[in-house]
């Protein structure tokens, strides 16, 4: 019997696609947006973005950081977030794609903060150098929020489908 994680027409089910579809947008406004500003010897400033960075890496050959920034800030938050969008709007049977796919999103979910555990490894290290100076810009809140309630829907999501799999009412 295929059975649908939420109604649609939930206040909750609505509620839930509202927050992923503003997670998705926070996404792509934080991968765009410039995260920091750094400043060296007072006269040199780069403004940085996630976009920025990635064709970076790319245009610099630097194949390994340019396919791990990619993937962990650009290609699995997407990933994530559409899954988490399929889950609750598609009908499944327990033990399906989308049921393990949900399992295993709920799994990975401590490694989403990785990106912006990274962007503050930054900060502090440029922070300790005498001669940077780093400005944060709304990029970096913009991209940690994203995460944040990606990782707090998918939480949710994750409950919502535990209640319904013990034949608790949702």
């Amino acid at each position: 019997m295929a059975t649908s994680l939420i109604r649609r027409f939930t206040a909750q089910g609505i509620i839930i696609n509202l927050l992923l579809l503003c997670s998705l947008a926070a996404l792509i406004v934080g991968v765009i947006a410039p995260l920091l500003t750094l400043q060296k010897l007072y006269f040199i400033e780069n403004t940085i973005s996630l976009i920025s960075t990635i064709q970076t890496l790319y245009n610099d050959s630097e194949w390994l950081l340019f396919i791990v920034i990619t993937l962990f800030s650009v290609c699995i938050p997407i990933i994530k977030i559409v899954s988490l969008l399929m889950i609750t709007n598609v009908d499944f049977e327990t033990g399906s794609f989308l049921d393990k796919t949900l399992s295993l999103i709920e799994t990975l979910g401590k490694w989403s903060m990785l990106d912006v555990f990274v962007v503050a490894l930054l900060l502090v290290s440029v922070k300790l150098g005498a001669l940077a100076k780093v400005e944060v810009h709304y990029g970096l809140y913009v991209f940690a929020f994203s995460v944040i309630l990606t990782m707090a829907l998918s939480f949710w999501i994750f409950k919502l489908s535990h209640r319904k799999n013990n034949n608790r009412p949702i």
